[in-house]
């Protein structure tokens, strides 16, 4: 064979092998980019939170702001003072809250800036990033300052403001519904409100749906409240699919009293002495001692009477509910949580809020006192001391708290003392 011949043949096998191998590395390197597609890069927004924090402060926080008080107050669903109380709070217990330069040098949020953006979407319902015009938070940080405000408020004032009523509180809460509604021996009314839960799981929404309250899945909020709207008792976190009886029988309401730890109550109403606690409600509660409930289709005019004054007192319950998701929208709109848990702390953190507000601005309860007929209703230190009560007193406490007999005793009595002073 021709020597030319032979060297054209090598050179185009060589060259043949070198486009194979470079399509196969291709082909190599085409598979790894598809098995492993590139990270997305995070967008970064230059946010002037510096000049965000000067304009809040001039707005809102100077010795002569922009707005007056009475705009803060909308705005914020307090008065300034008790606001700065909160940011003061969640500052000394959170380092979350407080002002700290991030991962380059520059100073982060202050606390202020922080707690505005907790506060609105509380008062407000928007989304987080609904005010990163204005205060020039971003969605995730915003987000967190709420989970975080909600937490910290729970842990800083849900002790005192989520707590049982004690001796004195119960005192001044017998004084204030007998003089009030007419009722000895009321420490307030009982009922649920639904809080509709846009983002619960698919596979839960059959025990969240409740076919009296629509086809969206809800939470549930079993609050007692008194005639100024303080709420006394929340129990929050049944399905939607339960009842008023059912969330009942799942509460906490009466364990102190079966512990023997509840102030003990006396009161006499058409001269018979009682010695017990309890509570207005409505026609779906059990026929038990501790709860009053109105007559269906009264015809006695004593009957009348009791049946409009338990209902008109009754109310005190809702109107609590009302203002509570007025004040704060969030609770009103459909929660977009994901977790219990973290609903939760943003409806006992607006409970506290609602609490702290109506002791900054209402009247106390004793302001509401009759002192010329001060009534027949006293409250005393709990019967129980030291040792817990044993299975059997529990289970005699238990049997008495659910007595029909004296259920409806009871209600004979009150019948007869409303009708005595108000007919």
């Amino acid at each position: 064979m021709d020597p030319n011949e032979l060297n054209r043949l090598i050179q185009e096998a060589e060259q043949e092998e070198h486009e194979y191998y470079q399509q196969y590395y291709a082909n190599q390197a085409a598979d790894v980019a598809a098995a492993n597609p590139p990270q997305r890069i995070r967008r970064y927004f230059h946010r002037d939170r510096e000049g965000a924090d000067v304009r809040l402060v001039r707005d809102y926080f100077c010795d002569e702001p922009r707005f007056p008080a009475d705009y803060f107050r909308r705005r914020f669903r307090m008065r300034k003072d008790l606001f700065l109380r909160i940011v003061n709070a969640l500052a000394a217990r959170d380092e979350f809250f407080q002002e700290r330069p991030d991962a380059t040098g520059r100073q982060g949020f202050t606390t202020l800036q922080k707690c505005t953006c907790a506060i609105r979407q509380l008062a407000t319902g928007q989304t987080s990033d609904m005010f990163d015009e204005y205060l020039h938070v971003g969605e995730s940080t915003g987000r967190e300052c709420l989970k975080r405000f909600c937490v910290g408020l729970r842990k800083a004032f849900g002790e005192e403001y989520l707590r049982q009523p004690n001796t004195e509180d119960c005192q001044q809460l017998l004084l204030l519904h007998e003089g009030r509604h007419g009722f000895p021996g009321m420490l307030g009314s009982i009922d649920c409100m639904h809080w509709k839960w846009k983002n619960c799981p698919t596979a839960w929404r059959g025990q969240y749906v409740s076919g009296h309250k629509g086809t969206h899945p809800t939470l549930i909020l079993e609050a007692v409240a008194d005639y100024r709207l303080w709420i006394w008792h929340a129990y929050f976190g049944a399905a939607g699919s339960n009842n008023d009886l059912n969330v009942l029988n799942s509460s906490h309401l009466f364990n102190d009293v079966l512990k023997g730890k509840a102030p003990a109550i006396n009161f006499t109403a058409n001269g018979r002495q009682y010695r017990m606690r309890y509570y207005l409600a409505d026609g779906i509660y059990p026929k038990w001692p501790t709860f009053v409930k109105t007559l269906n289709m009264p015809q006695d005019p004593k009957w009348i009477l009791f049946a409009q004054r338990q209902e008109a007192a009754q109310k005190d319950v809702e109107r609590a509910f009302g203002v509570l998701q007025a004040r704060f929208n969030v609770v009103k709109a459909p929660a977009r949580m994901w977790y219990v848990n973290n609903l939760a702390d943003i409806m006992f953190a607006c409970i506290i809020m609602h609490n702290m507000i109506i002791e900054d601005e209402g009247p106390n309860a004793a302001d509401w006192f009759d002192e010329d007929n001060p009534g027949s209703s006293t409250s005393s230190s709990p019967p129980r001391q030291g040792a817990p009560p044993s299975m059997r007193e529990r289970i005699e406490m238990r049997t008495s708290m659910r007595d029909t007999n004296a259920h409806v005793q009871l209600q004979e009595d009150l019948i007869e003392h409303i009708w005595a002073k108000f007919g």
